[in-house]
């Protein structure tokens, strides 16, 4: 037989050999394929002659690739650029002729000290209304002169700020699109969210355009992040960057589940650690907009989580929840029967780990709802039902500075009260004073007793409830005092004697 024939015959076996291999391992995903594509195998290929050609088939390419298009493309369309201008005006003290002299060219007006600067920022909005409701970050527009909106289709329009709150990070804003109603993206339930959930953050990074990447909830429930008064997280590794601010956190359906607001850097960069407000938050925020003002509403209620060491004290199999410590009264919780010593760790059925989480569900409804809280009271389990109503505002606030001969003579104060506490946000009680000023030359000032937000207790050992009351003991303390505050949850007992002997303890 001659050789190269021999070779030829070679070749072949060997390569329908390696087919075989090849066919066995992909048979499983080719099944009912309606397209082949040709390919020549490396061992056909290497045996057999350039004019030997083996071929097999394999999927089709959409079996082959795997493609998010149908989930992004329900959503990117509801996703805009924001573009804001703030001007900051200049110091008073470039009006001085001296300042002029050195910080503005010589008086020449060219300095950059002595002229009023336009910054500039970017973001990202989520359409929510097609009649041109658009929810954002506060702080994409928070003191903007101007904002602009620019859809995916190149529109352009200037929007008014209908709505803003500082406290929970969100603003609604306003925009005219005509007669072609923007696209609205459609509303999911964050609720039903679990980590290990595939989500999209949509958005405008770095100015660069309307951008989609992906990831997945890596945390639910976040309330130690310390971004804004209501902490609630869903946190995401999907790329989160400067200018993704206010944008889309998508689920997989293409529903709105949060808005990206916040990420864990050292460089400014994506670390795959980001924040989202939930969309429960959002609706909350689109529900006060439609009555054009922010009333959430008030439980009454101050309480710690639950630790381990509490736990075993509280004869709890694990820590969950919240002990109440007290009860307002005339308050909606205290009316419902909830009593000092319950603890709380659900509200609706959804568990609540610490006094952040509780607060976030109820700020979620609004006056007039009600809540069902589950509680633990002397071992037992037990559903009570709340009937939320909007914070009272007695006793009025009656912000006063302190006059007299004594140590506080120049401290700003004000009556608390379940509206004004919730009005300064954290974690106010309902009742007593609060410090929200001192003037610059008064001893509390000049010595750092006080600051601005501390909770003054008692006064010479007697429980302050009012600036009357407060008033009250000062009148006696020319000689000396003794005083406790709270501050941010740290309590300090201080005692001063005349003329220069002062100390505190905590």
């Amino acid at each position: 037989m001659n050789k190269s024939w021999l070779l030829i015959i070679i070749g072949i076996i060997l390569g329908v050999m390696g087919v075989s291999r090849l066919g066995s391992h992909v048979s499983a995903n080719s099944r009912n394929a309606p397209a082949t594509m040709a390919i020549i195998t490396e061992a056909a290929a290497e045996a057999a002659p350039s004019a030997v050609k083996i071929s097999r088939v394999v999927p089709n390419a959409g079996q082959v690739s795997l493609s998010y298009a149908s989930i992004v493309e329900k959503a990117a369309p509801s996703v805009v650029n924001i573009y804001t201008k703030k001007t900051v005006k200049r110091a008073p003290m470039m009006d001085d002729p001296f300042f002029k002299f050195f910080f503005n060219d010589g008086g020449g007006g060219g300095g950059a000290l002595g002229r009023d600067r336009v910054e500039q920022s970017l973001g990202s909005g989520v359409v929510v209304r097609g009649s041109g409701m658009i929810i954002t970050n506060n702080h994409v527009v928070e003191g903007a002169d101007e904002v602009q909106v620019v859809t995916p289709d190149k529109r352009e329009f200037t929007a008014k700020v209908v709505l803003a709150d500082p406290r929970v990070d969100l603003a609604v804003l306003s925009i005219n699109p005509g007669a072609r109603p923007l696209p609205a993206i459609r509303l999911g339930d964050s609720d039903s969210l679990k980590v290990g959930d595939l989500v999209f953050a949509i958005g405008n990074p770095f100015g660069v355009g309307q951008t989609t990447t992906h990831g997945i909830i890596s945390a639910l429930a976040r309330t130690a992040v310390g971004i804004s008064d209501y902490q609630f997280f869903i946190q995401t590794d999907a790329a989160v960057n400067p200018g993704n601010s206010g944008g889309a956190l998508v689920g997989a359906g293409g529903e709105l589940i949060g808005i990206n607001t916040a990420i864990y850097s050292r460089s400014g960069g994506s670390n795959g650690i980001g924040f989202a407000i939930p969309v429960s938050m959002v609706r909350a925020m689109i529900n006060s907009a439609a009555v054009g003002k922010i009333v959430r509403p008030w439980l009454g209620l101050e309480g710690q989580q639950v630790t381990a060491e509490l736990a075993k004290t509280l004869r709890m199999e694990r820590p969950a929840g919240i002990l109440i410590n007290n009860v307002s009264g005339n308050s909606p919780g205290g009316r419902a029967g909830i009593k000092a010593g319950d603890v709380v760790f659900a509200v609706d059925g959804k568990e609540v780990a610490d006094s952040e989480s509780l607060r976030f569900r109820v700020a979620t409804k609004k006056p007039g709802d009600t809540a069902v809280l589950t509680l633990i009271r002397s071992g037992a389990a037990k559903n009570i039902t709340v009937i939320l109503q909007a914070p009272p505002e007695t006793p009025a606030r009656s912000i006063t500075v302190l006059r007299g001969n004594h140590l506080f003579a120049g401290v700003q104060v004000a009556n608390l009260s379940p509206a004004f506490a919730q009005e300064l946000g954290g974690a106010f009680p309902d009742r007593g004073v609060v410090v929200t000023g001192l003037v610059g030359d008064s001893a509390a000032a000049r010595f750092g007793l006080l600051q601005q937000g501390d909770i003054i207790e008692a006064v010479n050992n007697q429980v302050i409830n009012t600036i009357g009351d407060m008033q009250g003991q000062l009148a006696r303390s020319a000689s000396g005092m003794s005083y406790r505050i709270n501050r941010q949850g740290q309590r300090n007992d201080c005692t001063f004697r005349a003329p220069s002997q002062f100390f505190c303890r905590q």
